[in-house]
């Protein structure tokens, strides 16, 4: 028997992801870049709070861009407080 998909009641607030989407990249449809300057990064995670694909990574320490899923939105460079990601188009 198939198992049922969860009700909209079992749905967690705000629709979060169960888990996030690896099956397919999808930023090979991308034409901007997040490029990230180091040195005037603060490290304050907005950018990885606010990525909607979970394509910013971070170890603890400092922070990637996994080009792989990025669908080059700028919203990371849009939110980011010290202006320190700058959208470039793709070569």
């Amino acid at each position: 028997m198939a198992k049922q998909k969860p009700s909209y009641k079992e749905i967690p607030a705000a629709a979060v992801a169960w888990k996030p989407a690896t099956d397919y990249k999808t930023g090979d449809w991308r034409s901007k870049r997040p490029i990230r300057d180091t040195e005037k990064c603060t490290r304050c995670l907005i950018c990885w709070v606010f990525c909607p694909d979970g394509a910013i990574h971070w170890d603890g320490e400092d922070l990637t861009f996994d080009l792989d899923y990025c669908k080059g939105c700028g919203i990371c460079a849009q939110e980011c407080p010290v202006e320190c990601i700058k959208m470039e188009t793709e070569e």
